[in-house]
């Protein structure tokens, strides 16, 4: 069983030792206005966590399953958020008396991403409301080869959305308003090497709307610019690394715009290109049950007292020992 609750959703999910999705259940955070509250999101997360994990029992019982271990994302995510779910796996695990895997929600959704897409060793872009990131895997571990240095790209999308009066989630409206858009408008485009800075978009996107450029001009620059510049960063890291597959995650992965970038970027360059499938993109309990799974046979049990949350939790410090060389 895998528990997600690192932000917006909180998720369980279920998963065979051998990586089968069994289930999928979640409830996600919403507002009308404004962003997402982290003491609020938490409090919805209190107040669906227990019908949703009722749920996932009751499946469990009728199919007759056995839970062998509950996973939960320990971290990055939101304090008061992360510790819902902590709590909640705590509970299970003593309940059920069964280990507790602690899972890092990156690595989540890297190998939710591996699993469905059938890459091997690809440079993994990240995208997503809380985290924007290009990975490699070398030595042991997941590598962050180039990021954002202030806010994440969903993160942009989301304040500009709430700039023009939208509720949380935002960027599904941004994305929206820039299909009608044709003009791009004057925004800087900070690329760093092989990192990003959005911070200054966003500043320059309210000014301009402050001073009366149409928003949808704006909308569809900052969709334009941004997908740009996460494309060239992957772009770098996949000829830097010389590997020859390209996998997108995370939320925005279901942005076709997105989508159609990268494409064009892998077929240019000879790479394959995959796209992790739409209901799981986002945050999701299946695929902290499935990363679970790929710890359990390694005995990567965490005793209670050692299952605090990891809000930092960078994905260096994560150990991968299902694999074992660049191309398992």
């Amino acid at each position: 069983m895998g528990i997600e609750s690192t932000a917006h959703t909180f998720g369980v999910g279920l998963s065979t030792l051998e990586g089968e999705i069994l289930l999928n259940l979640s409830s996600t955070y919403t507002t009308k206005e404004g962003g997402i509250h982290p003491r609020e999101a938490a409090r919805h997360h209190v107040e669906v966590a227990p019908e949703i994990v009722r749920d996932a029992l009751s499946f469990c019982s009728e199919k007759k399953l056995n839970i062998c271990s509950v996973a939960v994302a320990l971290g990055p995510g939101l304090g008061p958020c992360l510790r819902v779910g902590a709590v909640t796996a705590r509970a299970l695990s003593l309940k059920l008396s069964v280990p507790l895997i602690a899972v890092n929600h990156a690595v989540a959704h890297i190998e939710i991403a591996r699993k469905f897409t059938q890459t091997k060793d690809p440079v993994t872009l990240y995208v997503s409301g809380g985290n924007t990131a290009v990975v490699i895997f070398a030595a042991g571990r997941y590598v962050v080869a180039g990021e954002t240095l202030d806010i994440s790209l969903g993160n942009l999308l989301d304040v500009f959305a709430r700039e023009l009066g939208y509720g949380y989630p935002g960027a599904p409206k941004v994305l929206e308003l820039a299909q009608k858009g044709k003009k791009l408008v004057d925004i800087p485009m900070p690329i760093k090497g092989q990192d990003l800075s959005f911070s200054g978009m966003l500043t320059a996107a309210k000014r301009m709307l402050s001073k009366g450029v149409d928003v949808v001009d704006l909308a569809y620059t900052l969709v334009e610019e941004s997908f740009a510049m996460v494309t060239e960063v992957t772009e770098r890291v996949l000829v830097a690394s010389g590997k020859d597959e390209v996998s997108l995650t995370g939320g925005l992965a279901r942005s076709k715009k997105l989508v159609e970038m990268l494409g064009k970027m892998c077929e240019e360059r000879g790479a394959k290109f995959s796209v992790v499938p739409g209901d799981l993109a986002g945050d999701n309990g299946a695929m902290i049950a499935y990363v679970g799974a790929l710890y359990y046979p390694f005995k990567s049990f965490i005793e209670i007292e050692e299952s605090f949350v990891r809000p930092r939790w960078r994905i260096e410090e994560v150990k991968v020992p299902w694999r074992t060389s660049f191309s398992v």
